[in-house]
C-alpha cells in the first residue's frame, strides 16, 4: 500500500487533515432547536375529529380540514381546542391546514373506561357548560347516570343544568323533586313541540357541551337548535329499552356568534375512575354541609360509625335515594389508588 503515499511518509503518519470528508447526501442544514413561532397563524376551533383529520372552523365561519403537526402529535387535540394553522387554509378540494399550535386550555371534560381505571379520556376542550340531557321516559331515566355526570361537571369546572325531554309522555314530578336541592336550571322540553325559550337563554354565549344516554333526543335538540346540523337520530329498542347509539363522534356547532353547542355520543357508562374522592363529595351539593359534619376519618359509606349521613337518611325517601346514589358512586372508586 505504500504507493498510496508520498516521500517517506507512513501509513501510519495521518493527521485530521488526511481524513476524507463525506458531504452531506441530502444538503440538509444543521439540525436546531429553534421552531418556527408561527406569529400569523390563522385562528380557529377544531370541530369535529376523525381518522387524523381535524374539521376546524374559522373566524369568518368557513370550516376547513387540518392535520396535527408533527410536535403536536403525541399531545393530541379534541374537540373544543382552539388552535393556529399554518399552510393552505383556503378550504378549497384537497387543501390539508396544519394545526401548528394548540392554545391553552381553559376547561378539559373527561372520562375514564370505569370507576377502577384512572386513565382518563378528554372528550371536549374549553366548554363553559354542560347540558345534561335525559327522557322521562322511553328510555326511562337514569338518575344514577345523571349523578355521574353531574360529577364530572363539577370536576371540571363546568355549570351544568338538567334538560328533561319527552315530558309529554310521562308525569316528570319525581324526577325533578329528585334534583329539587341542586341549584341547577332543569329545563323541560315536549318530544312532539318542544319549547327552546328557556334552553336558549341558557345557552346563549356560551359553550355548551350536550350529555346523556342514547334515545333521550339529545340530536333532535341539536338538530332544532342548528337548522342544517343534520345529526343522526334514532329509536328506542323496543325490547331492551335503550336507545340507539346515532352519534359516533363529538361535533362543536354554532348556534349564532359567540353560541356554541358540542354534541356528544350517547353512552350507557360514564367512568370517574380519574376524580379525586372529595370532588365526588363536593358534587353532592345537597349533602356537602351534611358531610362536613362526619368525623374526620369517615368514609361516608354505609357502614363507616357515626356517618351523618345515615340521619340524613332517615329523614325522606328522596335524601335517602340521594345518599345511596352517592355510596355507591363511593364505594366504586374506592378500587383507586389516590
Amino acid at each position: 500500500m505504500s504507493w498510496l503515499y508520498e516521500g517517506n511518509e507512513s501509513e501510519h503518519d495521518l493527521d485530521e487533515t488526511d481524513v476524507r470528508v463525506r458531504p452531506n447526501p441530502k444538503g440538509n442544514k444543521p439540525r436546531t432547536k429553534n421552531r418556527p413561532s408561527h406569529e400569523n397563524a390563522v385562528a380557529g376551533i377544531i370541530t369535529q375529529v376523525d381518522l387524523g383529520r381535524y374539521q376546524v372552523a374559522l373566524e369568518d365561519n368557513s370550516e376547513i380540514t387540518a392535520t396535527l403537526g408533527k410536535e403536536l402529535r403525541k399531545a393530541g387535540a379534541v374537540v373544543g381546542d382552539k388552535v393556529g394553522l399554518a399552510g393552505d387554509t383556503s378550504g378549497s378540494d384537497g387543501a390539508l391546514a396544519l394545526i401548528v399550535r394548540v392554545e391553552p386550555r381553559t376547561s378539559l371534560l373527561r372520562r375514564s373506561a370505569d370507576d377502577s381505571d384512572q386513565v382518563e379520556r378528554v372528550i371536549v376542550a374549553n366548554a363553559t357548560q354542560m347540558l345534561i340531557v335525559a327522557a322521562v321516559a322511553n328510555p326511562e331515566p337514569r338518575t344514577r347516570l345523571i349523578d355521574r355526570y353531574l360529577a364530572a361537571a363539577f370536576d371540571a369546572g363546568l355549570s351544568p343544568a338538567l334538560c328533561l325531554t319527552k315530558v309529554d309522555l310521562a308525569d316528570s314530578t319525581a324526577l325533578t323533586q329528585h334534583f329539587a336541592d341542586l341549584s341547577i336550571p332543569i329545563i323541560l322540553t315536549q318530544k312532539d313541540k318542544p319549547e327552546l325559550n328557556q334552553l336558549q337563554n341558557f345557552l346563549d354565549k356560551q359553550i355548551t357541551v350536550l350529555v346523556g344516554a342514547s334515545g333521550v333526543g339529545k340530536s333532535t335538540l341539536v338538530n332544532l337548535l342548528v337548522p342544517g346540523a343534520y345529526r343522526s337520530t334514532g329509536e328506542v329498542n323496543v325490547v331492551t329499552g335503550r336507545g340507539r347509539h346515532t352519534s359516533s363522534s363529538a361535533r362543536a356547532l354554532q348556534v349564532n356568534p359567540g353560541t356554541w353547542i358540542i354534541d356528544t355520543p350517547g353512552v350507557r357508562s360514564f367512568g370517574l375512575g380519574h376524580i379525586q374522592p372529595n370532588n365526588l363529595l363536593r358534587s353532592f351539593e345537597d349533602l356537602w354541609e351534611i358531610v362536613k359534619t362526619c368525623p374526620r376519618d369517615c368514609s361516608h359509606l354505609a357502614d363507616s360509625p357515626d356517618c351523618s349521613l345515615d340521619e340524613a337518611a332517615l329523614k325522606s325517601s328522596n335524601v335517602a335515594n340521594r345518599v345511596d346514589s352517592l355510596r355507591r358512586l363511593l364505594a366504586s372508586s374506592q378500587t383507586n389508588d389516590y
